[in-house]
């Protein structure tokens, strides 16, 4: 069975068993508040409700995005520094301004 990649990087990464349970269950709520949104639009809810609901997932996915930022920073970009990998740092750099987009 051939794995679909979903970015353009061929690298992966092992996580812990933790740091995979909280993902995993931060990604569960988000999908479970998108389905709520939909079903929010399906019953012609009021604009205003909706888009405080939108922001909640924004907010939710920024949180994701720190959990993850945060724990690459802490085990891949360590030890490729001290693997004197310098072109982690760069490509660090080039992943933070696409957030800040």
């Amino acid at each position: 069975m051939e794995e679909e990649m979903c970015c353009c990087s061929l690298k992966t990464k092992e996580r812990s068993d933790k740091e995979y349970k909280d993902l995993m269950n931060r990604l569960s709520r988000i999908e479970g508040q998108v389905r709520g949104i939909k079903g929010m639009l399906e019953k012609n809810a009021y604009c205003p409700d909706i888009l405080v609901q939108v922001a909640a997932i924004t907010a939710a996915l920024n949180s994701f995005n720190k959990a993850l930022l945060a724990n690459h920073i802490k085990t891949c970009v360590t030890r490729d520094i001290k693997e004197g990998k310098e072109e982690t740092v760069d490509e660090l750099v080039i992943t933070l301004q696409k957030l800040m987009k």
